[in-house]
Parts: C-alpha cells; sequence; structure tokens
C-alpha cells in the first residue's frame, strides 16, 4: 500500500514539475493588451470562473479603449504557481496566502510580488477517514496528508499554525513529515477510495464537503476555529507588470470586483457558471447547499491574512516582516479594505 501511494505522489509531482519546467522557458515579456492568469483546483477560484465565462476583463478593456487577450491556464500547488509568475510564463497567481508570502519576501525590493486581490472567504477542512485521528495530535508515521504543496501550500501553512499552537513554535514543523504533494481531486478519490496509507487530506471547496457526505470521513482541523474568518486564497502580481500594463491590470480589477458582486447575490447563477467552466461532475442542488453556506463570502476584500503572515516571519519562514496585510497587497485606485 506504502508503494502504492507513493507512486502516486511521485507521478502526480513529477507531472507537475514537468509543467512547472516547461513554464520556466523563457517567455516574451507581455505588452499591453494581453493577460496570462494562473488558476488551481476548487470553489474558491469561482471569482475566475465567473470573469472568464462572461469576458468581464475584456469587457472592461474595451471601456478603457483596449481589446484584452486572456489566456487561462490550471496548475495544481504553490510551487508550481510561484515558479510560473518567476518565469514570466503567466502575470496573474491564483494560489494560497502562503505560497504569496514566500513570493513576496523572495522578491522583496527586485520584482516586488504582492497581492492584486482576495478571492473571498472559505473555512478550509484538514479531514480524515481514520477513526483514531480525532485531532492533529493524533497522527502518526503511519498516517499520510494530502495536501497541494508540501511546506509552501496555504494548506501546509495552516497545518504549521496548528502544530506551533499545539507544541510550541519550535514545533511547528512536526507535522511536515506526514504531508504528501497531491492535487485536490486525486486527494479526494483516494481518500474516498481508502485502501492506502493516504488517509488524511487538507482541503478546500467543494471537495472537503463531498467527502464528508462519506460516514467514514470527519473534520480534524477546521481553519475558521483555528484563525477566524480569513481569505485563504489571493491572486498576486509583479510590480512589473502592474507598472507597465495599466489599462490591463485595471480591467483585471475591476472584472474582479464585478464578479464578486455577481457571485455573491446570485448563487444559483454561480452554482450554474462553476459547473459550466470546469465541467465538474457535481449535483447542481449539492454544490449550491456549498455556496450558499453563510460562513461563504466572495469578496475581493482580504480578511485576516496578517495572523498567518506574523507566524511566518515568527518561525523564520519569511525574513522580512511585514507591518501590516498592506506591505503584501498593491494598494489600487481604489484601496481595498482589509486586514
Amino acid at each position: 500500500m506504502r508503494n502504492s501511494i507513493s507512486r502516486l505522489a511521485a507521478s502526480i509531482g513529477l507531472g507537475v514539475s514537468l509543467l512547472a519546467g516547461s513554464l520556466i522557458a523563457p517567455a516574451v515579456a507581455q505588452a499591453e493588451g494581453e493577460i496570462r492568469i494562473a488558476e488551481q483546483f476548487g470553489i474558491v477560484y469561482l471569482l475566475l470562473n465567473v470573469v472568464r465565462d462572461q469576458h468581464l476583463i475584456e469587457k472592461h478593456g474595451k471601456a478603457q479603449g483596449i481589446d484584452i487577450k486572456v489566456d487561462w491556464t490550471q496548475l495544481s500547488g504553490g510551487s508550481a504557481v510561484n515558479d510560473a509568475l518567476l518565469s514570466g510564463s503567466i502575470d496573474i497567481a491564483g494560489a494560497g496566502v502562503g505560497p504569496l508570502l514566500t513570493i513576496w519576501d523572495r522578491t522583496h525590493g527586485r520584482q516586488n510580488v504582492k497581492a492584486v486581490a482576495s478571492l473571498g472567504n472559505f473555512p478550509y477542512y484538514l479531514v480524515s477517514n481514520n477513526p483514531k485521528v480525532k485531532t492533529i495530535a493524533d497522527f502518526t508515521e503511519k498516517d499520510r496528508i494530502a495536501l497541494p504543496a508540501v511546506g509552501v501550500s496555504v494548506q501546509s501553512r495552516f497545518l504549521q499554525y496548528a502544530a506551533a499552537k499545539q507544541w510550541g513554535d519550535k514545533e511547528y514543523a512536526r507535522l511536515d513529515k506526514y504531508t504528501l504533494a497531491v492535487p485536490h481531486p486525486d486527494a479526494s478519490a483516494a481518500l474516498l477510495a481508502g485502501g492506502t496509507e493516504l488517509n488524511a487530506h487538507f482541503s478546500n471547496p467543494p471537495f472537503q464537503d463531498q467527502v464528508l457526505a462519506n460516514k467514514d470521513v470527519h473534520v480534524v482541523l477546521d481553519t475558521y476555529e483555528l484563525l477566524g474568518p480569513n481569505s485563504p486564497t489571493v491572486l498576486f502580481a509583479t510590480e512589473k507588470f502592474r507598472n507597465d500594463n495599466p489599462k490591463t491590470y485595471k480591467a483585471f480589477v475591476d472584472a474582479l470586483a464585478e464578479a464578486a458582486d455577481f457571485a455573491q447575490h446570485d448563487k444559483g447563477a454561480a452554482a450554474d457558471t462553476y459547473i459550466r467552466v470546469t465541467k465538474a461532475k457535481i449535483d447542481r442542488a449539492a454544490l449550491l447547499k456549498i455556496i450558499d453556506n453563510p460562513q461563504y463570502e466572495f469578496s475581493v476584500t482580504p480578511k485576516n491574512t496578517y495572523p498567518l503572515a506574523d507566524f511566518m516571519y515568527r518561525v523564520g519562514a519569511i525574513k522580512h516582516k511585514p507591518e501590516s496585510w498592506k506591505d503584501y497587497f498593491f494598494q489600487d485606485e481604489k484601496p481595498l479594505q482589509g486586514s
């Protein structure tokens, strides 16, 4: 069993590495009127689904007198997304706050990568099918926890935050040795199938909700209980792209704001958009029940991101200490009022 899941993780890791490697190939700098966007998996990327489905970037570009060509790609894990952004292969990166803070720190004073906007507020669940695992303190060397990227993804940082809270800052990486990088769809399938050492998954919606429909799967950790309501996933870009493409950048920001208003106020249409764009095999009624959860908020305004930033600096995961959330978010024409 151990060999089978190891092969699964290795093959997935190789695929992501090859994909990221292809993206790292030298890329031609993009001119005003072109934008390349990388997203990942799940409902947390619904705003991008709306932007894509309704051609909102193109719409707001035309309002400024330019035609914008939009290219979309899908990756898995903050490491692959960050590599693609730094290679110049994408212009807008979609990933967790963890990868954002890593790349913000790494590019401080150089490319100056910062966040453009939040994608909303959602609880993330660490789930398990092992009845012996009630809390994170119950994990042993026999367990394996799937997450998008080991040590970098926001799920990995949430797990480290929880470990530091449980055992102290010096033990923040205590559970890292039990983690594997596996994309959400594959991890969910493996968890439901059983029969491997992968018996836990730090997930996001709708995958966490789908596996929790199985009576053998339960919640081990809820990030809202850990940190309070927060924005786990964000969009970020380099300072150069923002400065060199002001009209394209503004069209993107305006498109996001319109998408957030649409998704927050018409959940039925938002559910239809998600199914149409992602081609997800999920029942519409079940999906609507998930996104109609009052804990979910589709908004571009970041909420409660700073505690994770402060933690990452405290344990040495980033070298530069942000004084506030504004240090790692761009402040545009309409400044965000976040935290």
